[in-house]
């Protein structure tokens, strides 16, 4: 009863006009830069993140809550049209819905990734309104110790099952905590990894990393893999008021329902994110497929874009329920969730519904609005978000270059922090290239200062005592489910990986199938 009274109360925050013009504000934006070729949910963040600068905290957390539920609308209107999944939780919805495009069907297959999503975003964010207190409850509990185990969980799943390769996984996670390390250290006063430069001094801020990895270094990588000439998109006809069919009502309801119980419990574990549930999903509805609906697949079955796309909603807001009881991102969308509480000095973990009750509760209300806006806007708007389809790839591109320079410049007003958004930034092309994921480098640099707090005090409690790490019941348990956690991501990356090589016969064409997992 008291998490429905604070419910309760955060609605009445969420829906004051102002939130409702800041919510409104977020859905917009993030839909129409995640609409975009090549541009996923964590790089929307990344990119949209200066503009809540100047805001309340309350205001900014509520702008993100939309850009990142518009940023995961968005990815369906560029893979059913376009054939580019921006990111890899999009690939399915591609195999299936951009079929139905070309076979005239793309207003079907639109309506039913957007109502797939409201339902998989409204029945998944009342599981976390329920859920996330429950844990939070448990998590106040432990003790230094017991965080020391919860970061070396969130470090090796992230590190391991984020990216194709779990070496490299674990050198981005390494390179983002020696960044961590860069600076003062707080217990001796002494400078670390400074190189002597006073610009170094103070550590290379988070949001400035984040910036650059995921705007710059995604934007060039992006850029230079993308075809050359005119952008081709698929138009969509007919009225967006009899784009679902009777059929298409019948053969859909059940893929959402089954979608959104694929997608949540996944979400809130690290076991690989959204583009794990995209596939379980579609694998479960191809198999579930009866007759003619069977025959269709592969050819553009309206159940292949249902499911994937309830699934991949309902895990964005599955992995809200670790961040913020626990303060562990579990994908790169999640990481840069963690920079924007980070940027109001915000921590995100046991504490957070204890300090900052009316924050969190409000942030949970402006989702359910947040999802009911995009709803009402995305299918009216369609047009618009086809139109920005097709803006010249020259000008986007230099665009999110020049906004992304900004943005790096408005953290400490000075230029040096734009040369070094552009080293890192090159640094993160690179990285991309050859197949190193950016998000454990984020979660390394994250997490890293926190880690070290809790090490130290954990090894003062126990008088330097390293057995003390383990011997602790709870610490004992995280680490046994840690185990069970790598055992289950294997095999659903087993799998997954099985059913990409015998059942799909042809990958969409995009950035997305280079990892762009990060």
């Amino acid at each position: 009863m008291d998490n429905f009274l604070a419910l309760m109360d955060g609605f009445a925050v969420a829906t004051q006009p102002i939130y409702l013009l800041y919510a409104l504000g977020g859905v917009l934006l993030g839909t129409a830069v995640g609409v975009l070729p090549g541009i996923g949910p964590a790089m929307s963040l990344a990119l949209l993140m200066p503009i809540t600068y100047s805001l309340e905290p309350t205001a900014a957390i509520i702008v993100f809550a939309g850009i990142y539920y518009g940023g995961m609308y968005g990815g369906s209107t560029t893979s059913i049209l376009l054939n580019t999944p921006g990111e890899s939780a999009s690939i399915v919805t591609a195999l299936e819905g951009n079929k139905m495009a070309k076979a005239g069907r793309g207003a079907s297959a639109l309506a039913t990734a957007a109502i797939g999503s409201f339902v998989a975003g409204t029945i998944a964010t009342v599981l976390l309104s329920f859920l996330a207190p429950v844990v939070a409850v448990f998590a106040v509990q432990i003790g230094p110790v017991e965080y020391v185990a919860l970061m070396i969980v969130a470090f090796l799943t992230v590190g391991a099952l984020l990216g194709s390769s779990m070496l490299r996984g674990l050198a981005s996670l390494g390179l983002g905590l020696f960044i961590a390390l860069m600076g003062v250290d707080a217990l001796t006063a002494q400078q670390r990894y400074t190189f002597g430069s006073p610009f170094l001094a103070d550590g290379i801020d988070v949001v400035l990393v984040a910036v650059a990895l995921f705007a710059v270094g995604e934007a060039l990588y992006v850029a230079s893999r993308l075809r050359h000439g005119p952008i081709k998109v698929i138009p969509v006809t007919g009225g967006w008021t009899k784009w679902m069919r009777k059929e298409d009502w019948k053969r859909s309801w059940k893929p959402w329902l089954r979608g959104t119980f694929i997608g949540f419990p996944i979400g809130t574990i690290p076991a690989g994110g959204a583009d794990v549930a995209t596939f379980v999903s579609y694998a479960s509805e191809r198999k579930l497929a009866r007759g003619e609906n069977k025959l269709q697949f592969g050819k553009g079955a309206i159940e292949g874009v249902a499911g994937p796309e309830s699934a991949n909603n309902a895990a964005a807001a599955g992995v809200l329920v670790p961040l913020l009881t626990l303060g562990i991102p579990t994908t790169a969308t999640a990481a840069m969730m963690l920079v924007a509480f980070q940027r109001y000095q915000i921590q995100p973990g046991p504490l957070l519904f204890e300090t900052n009750g009316a924050l969190v509760w409000a942030l949970i209300a402006s989702l359910y609005v947040g999802n009911l806006m995009l709803l009402v806007l995305n299918l009216p708007l369609v047009g618009i978000w086809v139109k920005i389809l097709q803006i010249p790839r020259a000008y986007l591109y230099s665009g999110i270059l020049v906004f992304a320079a900004l943005g790096a410049f408005s953290v400490n007003f000075t230029p040096i922090d734009v040369i070094i958004l552009l080293i890192i930034g090159v640094f993160g092309f690179f990285m991309r290239r050859y197949g190193y994921p950016i998000a454990p480098m984020v979660v390394g640099l994250i997490l890293g200062p926190i880690f070290e707090n809790q090490l130290r005090r954990s090894l003062a409690i126990s008088q330097g005592d390293p057995i003390a790490l383990i011997s602790s019941p709870v610490a004992a348990t995280i680490y046994v489910a840690l185990i069970v956690i790598f055992a289950l991501s294997f095999w659903l990356r087993r799998r997954q990986r099985q059913f990409e090589s015998t059942d799909i016969d042809s990958t969409p064409s995009g950035p997305a199938n280079d990892e762009v997992k990060a």
